[in-house]
């Protein structure tokens, strides 16, 4: 199958063929020249249309994702030539890590903006790992040097930042809350109602209007089936994972256990 009728089957969207096209780019590179190439990071949806096109394509082998840690949502997928069995790590991440004095907490959201406000790309960004005094951010590595000396500060927060190795990437545990409830259908809206806490009614509101992603992918249909380890997610709301079906209860609802992220 050609470049064009690769990109014709897997792209759902003018902005997503440009990505498509551009994760293709790389593994022509790295085949063609016989070295590791490299794209952006990826989100967890853009990984997913990147993984079913490199199916498509044939390419089962000889290429993995990085994120710095398993748990990473954001990565880059690295092709490697022939001659290399494991991705060179440290030539494709860097970690910059941001402290600041007691009593300021920059959130999240604070120190994505100042990155992306020093004129950097959210491609070029990996995760953010906030502690209570400290963020920990995965780049691009060609980016690390800048970022290390521009980012000082994450709106009125001053910031001393240093550039760490990456097995010293500091992973806060992850919060979440189990909820145990049945449903009458293992339906998204059935699902999403009991994981969001709302009505079915308001759950499928959301997923026709195009707010909830199953498996990171968009979903627009109240009815797709949802299975056990499946994540739900919806902006604004946050995300859960189904970690558990169970059996039918007494009248004919199934045990469910969610874990919401908090």
């Amino acid at each position: 199958m050609d470049k064009r009728t690769l990109l014709d089957h897997a792209a759902h969207s003018a902005e997503e063929r440009v990505l498509l096209a551009q994760v293709l780019d790389k593994c022509e590179l790295c085949r063609r020249r016989d070295v590791p190439a490299y794209t952006d990071f990826l989100s967890p949806a853009e990984q997913k249309s990147a993984e079913e096109l490199l199916r498509a394509a044939r390419e089962h082998e000889g290429w993995t994702a990085l994120g710095g840690y398993p748990e990473a949502e954001r990565r880059r997928l690295c092709f490697l030539p022939a001659w290399q069995e494991e991705p060179d790590a440290d030539e494709a991440l860097a970690v910059l890590r941001a402290t600041w004095y007691e009593g300021d907490a920059p959130g999240h959201r604070d120190l994505l903006g100042s990155l992306t406000a020093l004129g950097v790309a959210r491609s070029k960004l990996g995760d953010i790992l906030v502690s209570p005094q400290s963020a920990d951010a995965v780049v691009c590595a060609d980016v690390a040097d800048y970022l290390a000396r521009e980012w000082t500060q994450a709106g009125r927060v001053r910031l001393r930042v240093e550039r760490v190795d990456l097995h010293a990437l500091s992973v806060p545990t992850r919060r979440v809350r189990a909820i145990r409830d049945t449903v009458a259908t293992l339906r998204l809206d059935a699902v999403a109602s009991s994981g969001f806490g709302m009505s079915r009614g308001r759950a499928a509101e959301l997923i026709v209007s195009g707010r909830v992603q199953l498996n990171h992918r968009e979903t627009l249909k109240p009815d797709a089936p949802v299975r056990e380890g499946d994540v739900v997610s919806a902006r604004g709301l946050g995300k859960f994972a189904l970690k558990e079906v169970g059996g039918l209860s007494k009248k004919g609802r199934t045990a469910i256990l969610l874990e919401r992220y908090l």
